[in-house]
């Protein structure tokens, strides 16, 4: 294929030479294309494209998008040009709500003014072919004569073919060499520096006559119409959307109605029509009675006046929550084995809140009380949870999420506590239980107080550090006077760090205590409470740790599902070291029992009563 290309284009170079070398022809030359392209059509020589122009539709998205192309400075000859003004503003007008202006002046802009006519965007080269007075049609390739774009026969519309008609003498055509990629037009008022495509006056007109007619589609206003005790019944106004009707029902002060129809009838045009059916009367004359008198009877409204109402502003705020969780089960002849229990528990909260911002004091405070009994199989009913707490906060404000602050924490129990352990009867071999007493109301009684820094960052948490705090430990019953002597009916001290000897113990240190409440869920409610003390004086590098959360999850407005877990580690809180055969570990002397702090939890699951108020 390649070897006969070349030896076509070989024989037109010979044959061209050939004739040049012996045409008695004078071949003359001329620089009018325009005159040279009428005559070449009249003679039927000339082929050229056939121009068509394909109908451009454009929506709003790619509208807006080509005419901010077109916005681009180096298109235009001068910025500040009233169309592409026109065009920044029916741009910025399409993308929001509302549209002012700018209608006018686009519909009535000359266009045809920016068209640029399409064979300005090829370059134009004249060819010469020769030929001798053969007769019959000889058929060329276009790419024989070295074009860089074939020329279209705008009958056959044929792109390689070049028909030569043999009684012809030897002519010469424009041929398009080369395609611009922009095209500037320097005549006066043209507002663009260049053109990148013969049709680009097209899609700027459909561009902007689409944006033009969506926001004339779009263009509305809302108008309310009210009257007496009907509200207010909305009516759109459109310049297209035209012949919607809205019931409104017009009242008078007796509260008789008539039924009116509002619409649109057509742009800033409003239409009232009556329903049909409603009749009017004119009332009958009415006669005048001149004798009719009406009882009047004056009203002595300085009465009233003297009527003052006295506010009493609220400073306290007051709540209560109390659970009860109460189970049961009863075994007969069953075969698995078991014991038949009973268990109550009774958790009751109250809180008081003071507010008092003309003198910047705020105050919150809770007390709680934590109570529950077991009793299972043959053994006597015994406690398995006893709390009485306080809290109290008071601060005042300082700067910022920050309030200098003063915190009072007291803890102890209500009813006696005992320890069950059992041991062997000499006499009889048999492990007896033996219940000892551990404590009982205020003892132990605890008290915390400090001074510091109370840090607030939303109004469910709580963040309060007091480098200047008390501990105090009171055992007002205890009865160890030795290490192997306690005294009958009195308690132990040293199980919560007192000395033997003494009935109290103080300790001053720092308090940091945190207080967060989450509602992970809708009917979730999470309370963290963390209390931290470290002793200045006595190893402050142990620090004893009370951490509390309550997990509550409403089921229906009187009964919740809660969880509660308490952790304690208190380094002066001993507690006897149990062996793997549930017997005290014993030190070297094999008289005492081993001790040591270690950590205190207590977990409760159930379905309770809540009451609130």
């Amino acid at each position: 294929m390649r070897k006969d290309l070349f030896r076509v284009l070989f024989a037109f170079v010979f044959l061209n030479l050939y004739f040049t070398a012996f045409s008695q022809e004078i071949t003359i030359e001329t620089n009018d294309p325009a005159r040279m392209l009428d005559s070449l059509r009249k003679m039927g020589l000339l082929f050229e494209e056939k121009s068509t122009r394909s109908e451009v539709s454009l929506d709003r998205e790619q509208a807006i998008e080509y005419l901010q192309k077109q916005m681009d400075q180096k298109y235009w000859v001068n910025p500040d040009d009233p169309l592409r003004k026109s065009f920044d503003r029916l741009i910025f007008e399409a993308s929001h709500e509302h549209f002012d202006f700018v209608n006018s002046y686009l519909r009535k802009y000359p266009y045809d003014s920016i068209m640029v006519p399409w064979n300005k965007f090829y370059i134009w080269k004249p060819v010469t072919i020769r030929k001798t007075g053969d007769s019959g049609k000889i058929p060329v390739r276009a790419d024989s004569i070295n074009l860089e774009t074939p020329v279209i026969n705008a009958d056959t519309k044929d792109t390689t073919i070049l028909v030569l008609n043999a009684d012809t003498k030897d002519t010469t055509i424009l041929v398009r060499s080369d395609t611009l990629k922009l095209i500037q037009e320097d005549f006066p008022g043209f507002p663009f520096r260049s053109y990148n495509n013969p049709y680009q006056r097209d899609s700027i007109f459909a561009a902007v006559n689409s944006l033009l007619n969506y926001v004339d589609d779009r263009d509305s206003v809302v108008i309310g119409f009210t009257g007496i005790g009907r509200g207010t019944v909305p009516v759109v106004l459109n310049s297209r959307q035209t012949g919607s009707m809205r019931r409104y029902w017009l009242k008078n002060e007796f509260s008789d109605s008539v039924t009116v129809w509002i619409g649109n009838e057509g742009r800033n045009t409003i239409g009232l029509y009556l329903e049909q059916g409603v009749y009017f009367r004119k009332p009958l004359r009415q006669e005048n009675y001149s004798e009719a008198k009406l009882d009047i009877r004056k009203v002595d409204r300085s009465k009233l006046e003297k009527n003052n109402i006295i506010l009493k502003k609220h400073y306290w705020d007051y709540k209560t929550e109390s659970s009860v969780v109460f189970s049961q089960s009863a075994l007969s002849n069953w075969v698995k084995g078991g014991e038949n229990s009973v268990s109550t528990a009774l958790d009751i909260t109250g809180y008081a809140d003071y507010k008092r911002p003309e003198l910047k004091l705020s105050s919150s405070n809770f007390a709680r009380l934590k109570l529950g009994f077991l009793a299972s199989g043959d053994e006597a009913i015994r406690k398995n949870l006893d709390l009485l707490e306080t809290n109290s906060k008071l601060n005042h404000k300082a700067f910022g999420k920050f309030d200098f602050s003063a915190i009072m924490l007291f803890k102890t129990q209500v009813a006696i506590g005992k320890q069950y352990s059992k041991v062997k009867d000499p006499l009889s071999g048999e492990n007896k239980e033996v219940a000892t007493m551990v404590s009982r109301f205020m003892n132990p009684a605890t008290l915390t107080l400090g001074i510091g820094l109370d840090y607030k960052p939303d109004k469910e948490t709580s963040i309060n550090f007091s480098p200047l705090s008390y501990k105090g430990t009171f055992v007002p019953a205890a009865g160890k006077i030795s290490a192997d002597s306690l005294i009958p009916g009195k308690i132990d001290q040293t199980r919560y760090g007192v000395a033997i000897g003494r009935k109290s113990k103080n300790e001053p240190g720092a308090s940091f205590m945190i207080s967060k409440v989450n509602h992970p869920f809708k009917n979730l409610t999470m309370t963290n409470r963390l209390q931290l003390f470290t002793n200045y004086i006595n190893n402050p590098q142990n620090i004893d740790l009370d951490w509390e959360m309550i997990a509550v999850m409403n089921l229906n407005w009187f009964t919740d599902l809660r969880l509660n877990t308490h952790l304690i580690f208190d380094d002066d809180t001993k507690t006897t070291v149990m062996g793997k055969d549930d017997k005290p570990v014993m030190l070297e002397d094999g008289i005492t029992q081993k001790k040591s702090a270690r950590v205190q939890f207590k977990e409760m699951f159930g379905v309770s009563l809540v009451f609130r108020f």
